[in-house]
């Protein structure tokens, strides 16, 4: 038990790397929050232009979406970082990560609000229409906030699972809280900073996942 505590808990070690690991925490949190908040309205403005049924530019989304939801994150991020470069365009590390993960959510978003629109029933555009509302206000009164509601319980889990993929971009040099781990974690020559960097996680998304069960509930009510 001794050993466990000097090696995993060890009280010297954390107090030294706190302002470090807590400097990573800041990043990560911001990382996250960005790549919530942007992959989440992109997904939604890509389902809201495919349903305005354009052939050429739904082959464009799906070619889109299928790429970004194939590729393993860490290739997206590896190759926004080192290969953009070559066709002139260059992007910080956090940028490079933070847009890689975005749109990785998008393209899982975008079908998430898509599956949204087609479960909303045909008789309810029908209506919208008869009432005397056009393509696009019976699509924003009637059929986006249904699509909306059924997209987000399966959504949730998925935002989480991207957005802890923060720690991915600690392989370009990213100073989150996995890349300030490792780097403390080596120069102490004790693995305590990782487990700092567990609880940190523990901090931003445990409330994450609980808030994620209670809106799956509600909304899985309402669905049916």
């Amino acid at each position: 038990m001794q050993e466990l505590l000097y090696y995993y808990f060890n009280w010297e070690v954390f107090w030294r790397y706190l302002p470090d690991m807590l400097g990573g925490f800041v990043v990560t949190v911001q990382m996250a929050a960005i790549i919530a908040v942007a992959g989440l309205w992109l997904g939604l403005l890509l389902a809201v232009v495919r349903a305005f049924r354009v052939r050429p530019v739904n082959w464009a989304l799906m070619v889109f979406v299928d790429v970004f939801r194939a590729i393993p994150q860490l290739v997206i991020i590896v190759f926004m970082f080192f290969a953009l470069p070559y066709v002139g365009i260059r992007l910080s590390a956090f940028w490079a990560a933070t847009l890689s993960l975005g749109l990785v959510l998008a393209a899982f978003a975008e079908e998430n609000f898509w599956a949204g629109f087609t479960s909303v029933q045909r008789g309810q555009w029908e209506a919208a229409r008869s009432t005397g509302l056009g393509f696009l206000d019976a699509l924003r009164y009637v059929v986006l906030p249904q699509a909306i509601r059924l997209a987000i319980p399966p959504l949730t889990n998925r935002t989480i699972a991207i957005t802890k993929g923060t720690s991915l971009a600690s392989v370009i040099a990213v100073q989150e809280i996995i890349n300030r781990a490792s780097s403390a974690q080596a120069q102490a020559a004790n693995p305590t900073p990782l487990m700092m960097g567990a609880v940190m996680y523990l901090i931003i998304f445990a409330p994450l996942v609980r808030l994620s069960r209670r809106i799956e509930k509600r909304y899985a009510v309402w669905s049916h």
